[in-house]
């Protein structure tokens, strides 16, 4: 049995660049003494509380005790009025023929939320979801990626991942699991696809529409080896 997993974010959904927003604006009036750009785009992929705890640890300035729930309220709040699918998603996913599931660093609900928000549950509400609130270490370790793969009965090397940060990619590999790296997300700068190559991604994807020619190919070159 294979196995094509989806994260969520900068994959299935444009959320990256909302979040990241709202990141710059709050981050640059409490830590005013850091490059806030500079800074996230070496957190691309963390979670939200890595990306505080990170950056907080390199400034002289405290963030505030509630600064996480006031972050996230503002993601979510935005990512409600402005979300929308990754272009081409729909059509890549109906066309595909092999199990999918979802495995984010995000919570369960924000993904609940998005796929909601984008009707992208029309096509993956009955996906399996994992998420970083159910392990002890989130991406870039690989420990999300192998509760799915234990949790759904499917070897590592039978699954395709597509990732869009070094963090997602690096954990993926880290399973034991084939990553294709997408860059079609607008929070992705120019350079990316080769941090992405970097992280191991097998390749690089650039629109969705290309995904099921990858599959095919990603099971035909299985079928090679065995």
């Amino acid at each position: 049995m294979e196995l094509l997993i989806f994260d969520c974010d900068g994959v299935l959904v444009d959320s990256e660049v909302i979040a990241e927003a709202v990141l710059r604006e709050r981050l640059a009036d409490w830590l005013p003494d850091l490059s806030i750009g500079d800074e996230l785009h070496h957190a691309l992929g963390m979670t939200t509380e890595a990306i505080l705890d990170h950056l907080a640890a390199r400034s002289v300035h405290a963030l505030p005790d509630d600064a996480l729930a006031r972050i996230d309220t503002a993601i979510e709040w935005r990512l409600g009025e402005e979300l929308e699918a990754m272009a081409g998603v729909v059509e890549a996913i109906e066309a595909l023929d092999l199990p999918l599931a979802i495995v984010s660093n995000s919570s369960r609900r924000r993904v609940v939320a998005s796929l909601a928000n984008t009707g992208l549950d029309a096509q993956l509400g009955n996906a399996p979801l994992f998420s970083a609130e159910q392990v002890a270490r989130p991406k870039p370790a690989p420990d999300v990626y192998l509760l799915a793969a234990e949790s759904l009965g499917i070897e590592p090397g039978a699954c395709l991942v597509v990732e869009d940060s070094f963090s997602g990619a690096s954990a993926a590999r880290a399973a034991g699991m084939k990553v294709i790296g997408f860059i079609g997300a607008s929070h992705i700068e120019p350079g990316h696809a080769d941090r992405l190559r970097e992280a191991g991604a097998w390749h690089v994807l650039d629109h969705m529409a290309e995904l099921g020619g990858l599959v095919k190919r990603w099971r035909s070159e299985r079928l090679g080896v065995r």
